[in-house]
C-alpha cells in the first residue's frame, strides 16, 4: 500500500497538469480576477489555472503540516 499511494498521487497530479495544458491551449483569451475590491491584471486562462492549482497545492501542504502538529 505504501508503494501505490505515491503513484496514485503522481497520476492525479499529472492528469491535472495535462488538463490545464489542454484547456490553456484551447482558451487563449485573457481574463482578470476580481476578489472583493482587488482586481488583477489581464492574463491568459492557462496562467490563471496554473497559478490557482499551485496555490491550492501549497495550501493543502501547509494545511497538512498545521493539522499534523495539532494532533
Amino acid at each position: 500500500m505504501k508503494l501505490i499511494f505515491p503513484i496514485i498521487i503522481c497520476l492525479i497530479f499529472a492528469f491535472w497538469l495535462i488538463a490545464i495544458a489542454i484547456l490553456s491551449v484551447q482558451n487563449a483569451t485573457v481574463v482578470s480576477l476580481k476578489f472583493l475590491s482587488w482586481q488583477s491584471i489581464q492574463m491568459p486562462v492557462g496562467i490563471v489555472l496554473a497559478m490557482s492549482a499551485g496555490v491550492g497545492l501549497l495550501g493543502g501542504a501547509f494545511a497538512q503540516l498545521l493539522l499534523k502538529d495539532s494532533e
